[in-house]
């Protein structure tokens, strides 16, 4: 089966596009299309997209991302179960905004994370792209946690990796993979305006609470 994943589906200008690399396009852009409009099958679709990647990029030689679609499987399976039940009393989570404490704690998790990356990369493996490797497994990482929590800042946390992840994975020759990323991209831009609609509209259908009765003369 991995030898059948990873054999050549098609070349394009004398690139050879696995089998692995297609069918991690095609469930991708489902993925994200899918999140994009809050639909619970997102969550089982990214998982076996991750798992497509995680192969895709050991090969490559990409190995913190490689990693980080271990990461992706447990965060996709907490993200599945926080959407069915991670609302007030155990009902169904709704789009809402990152905190400034919850902001604190991811920027600063998320440049601890690309230090450690970049200097076990760098230090550790042959990888000829350490620094923006672990940069984009931070804010992927970051972006992951926001959309399990459906906070609609993830949406601008993945924009900003898919801008790296697009000529990286040009650079390793992953044209079809960077071709997805630009998909995404766009997707990243629909999904961000959708939520940010039904932010919108939850803020307009909640209820004001009642102040206190007007002074009388």
């Amino acid at each position: 089966m991995l030898d059948w994943l990873t054999g050549t589906a098609f070349t394009v200008a004398d690139t050879p596009t696995s089998r692995a690399e297609l069918l991690g396009f095609a469930t991708g852009v489902l993925n994200v299309w899918l999140l994009a409009r809050q639909r619970m099958w997102n969550w089982p679709i990214g998982i076996a997209n991750v798992l497509l990647l995680m192969l895709l990029f050991w090969t490559a030689g990409l190995y913190a991302d490689a990693g980080l679609q271990i990461v992706y499987v447990a965060l996709g399976l907490y993200g599945w179960w926080a959407w069915l039940f991670g609302g007030a009393e155990r009902s169904r989570l709704v789009v809402s905004r990152t905190g400034a404490r919850e902001w604190m704690v991811l920027v600063g998790a998320g440049a601890v994370l690309t230090l450690l990356l970049w200097l076990l990369l760098d230090r550790a493996t042959d990888s000829t792209v350490p620094l923006p490797d672990a940069v984009t497994t931070a804010l992927s990482l970051m972006a992951t946690y926001g959309q399990c929590r459906k906070r609609v800042e993830s949406w601008w946390i993945w924009i900003a990796a898919d801008v790296i992840y697009i000529p990286l994975y040009a650079y390793k020759g992953l044209h079809l993979t960077a071709g997805l990323y630009l998909v995404f991209l766009g997707l990243c831009v629909f999904g961000l305006r959708n939520w940010q609609a039904d932010l919108r509209r939850l803020s307009a259908a909640r209820p004001v609470a009642p102040g206190p009765a007007p002074a009388t003369t």
